[in-house]
C-alpha cells in the first residue's frame, strides 16, 4: 500500500461527475490512503451527474489542511458549485501555500482559478475550461494528465487512469 499513513481531503457537491469522483476515491483507498469526503455540511447525501451517491465525512470548514497531504477536486458541474464558497477557496489557498498535493481533474480547475492558485500553472482541463485558465494565467497543455509542482491535473474522464497515476505517484514520493 503505497500510500500508507497519508490523509486526503476529497471535496463533493451536487452534480460531481461521478467517475472522476469515486475512480480517485477508491484508488486512493486502495493505496492506503485515508480519504475524507469533504462538503458544505457533514453527513449529507450529494449527487452526481448520473446518479451515484456520495455522503460527506465531514464539512469544508472542519477540514484541517495541516494534517492532509492533498486536497482532490472531481470535475462535473460541481466544481462551479464549490468555487462560490469561501471556505473552499480558502481551503485550497491554504492547501496551496503549504504545498499540499491538489488534484484536479476536468471542470476542477474552475476552483483553482477562484482560489487565485493556478497563475503561472501548466494546466490541463476539459476543453470547456481551457478559455478560463488561460485567462487566470495559465499555460495550457493538452496532455491526458500532467504535474506541475504541487497541482496534479487530469482532462476528462477517459483519462481518469492518467490523472489516478499521476495522483498516486505525486503523492507516494513527494513534489519534484
Amino acid at each position: 500500500m503505497r500510500l500508507e499513513g497519508k490523509k486526503i481531503a476529497v471535496l463533493v457537491e451536487d452534480g460531481f461527475e461521478d467517475l472522476e469522483f469515486w475512480v480517485p476515491v477508491m484508488r486512493l483507498r486502495e493505496e492506503g490512503a485515508e480519504v475524507v469526503i469533504a462538503g458544505r455540511e457533514k453527513g449529507i447525501l450529494f449527487l452526481g451527474k448520473s446518479g451515484l451517491e456520495a455522503f460527506s465525512d465531514s464539512d469544508f470548514k472542519s477540514i484541517d489542511v495541516s494534517k492532509m497531504d492533498g486536497i482532490v477536486i472531481p470535475g462535473g458541474w460541481a466544481p462551479d458549485r464549490l468555487r462560490r464558497f469561501e471556505e473552499v477557496k480558502s481551503l485550497v489557498r491554504d492547501a496551496n501555500e503549504r504545498g499540499k498535493v491538489i488534484g484536479m481533474i476536468c471542470h476542477a480547475g474552475l476552483v483553482g482559478i477562484s482560489a487565485g492558485i493556478v497563475r503561472g500553472s501548466k494546466a490541463v482541463g476539459s476543453e470547456g475550461i481551457k478559455d478560463d485558465l488561460i485567462n487566470a494565467g495559465s499555460v495550457w497543455v493538452d496532455e491526458p494528465a500532467l504535474v506541475d509542482g504541487n497541482l496534479v491535473w487530469g482532462r476528462v474522464v477517459k483519462d481518469i487512469p492518467d490523472f489516478c497515476r499521476k495522483l498516486v505517484e505525486t503523492l507516494e514520493n513527494g513534489l519534484r
